[in-house]
């Protein structure tokens, strides 16, 4: 899919805005050299803008890690699409084994994994109770994107979480 070309040979600049897996969207601050182990590497600084926390990403590592751009707006209807199916079936595994199965999808950084993770939770809690560690992942899902959907298609964050909600309003 579309977001895979991004990572491939990508350089980044200072102030570009980029996603890192699990994390979400970020900015480049900076590009360091630093020296490890008497080799010199250089590092893309990264400020997650939702937690703030700062990522130093080895730029010849950018494929490996899935550092990416964010999603350009064409690609942002796949993504809703993805909200939107229901016919799918949720897996009637223990919550536990589904857990882990949303933690890897989130954790691979692709925007389509984890709107199916979001969309799974989000109609598993019509279904059943989640369990603490599905409600956090909901969350984490949501967050991440809400965050890369509002900077695709330049819009407030609170209007874009408005319009996932009423996606799950019905």
């Amino acid at each position: 899919m579309g977001e895979r070309r991004s990572a491939l040979n990508k350089e980044f600049k200072v102030g570009d805005v980029a996603v890192y897996p699990a994390h979400g969207v970020g900015t480049i601050d900076s590009i360091e050299e630093r020296e490890i182990a008497g080799n010199k590497h250089k590092f893309y600084i990264m400020k997650i803008i939702d937690t703030g926390m700062t990522i130093m990403v080895p730029t010849g590592n950018v494929r490996n890690v899935g550092l990416r751009e964010v999603i350009n707006p064409s690609e942002v209807d796949i993504v809703y699409d993805i909200l939107r199916e229901r016919d799918i079936s949720i897996n009637e595994q223990t919550w536990n084994r589904r857990y882990r199965e949303y933690m890897d999808k989130i954790k691979t950084g692709s925007i389509y994994e984890i709107a199916e993770v979001l969309r799974d939770l989000m109609l598993l809690r019509y279904d059943k109770e989640l369990s603490f560690g599905e409600r956090k992942m909901l969350d984490t899902a949501r967050t991440l994107i809400v965050k890369e959907l509002a900077i695709a298609q330049e819009m407030q964050e609170d209007d874009l979480a408005e319009e996932i909600d009423e996606i799950f309003a019905d």
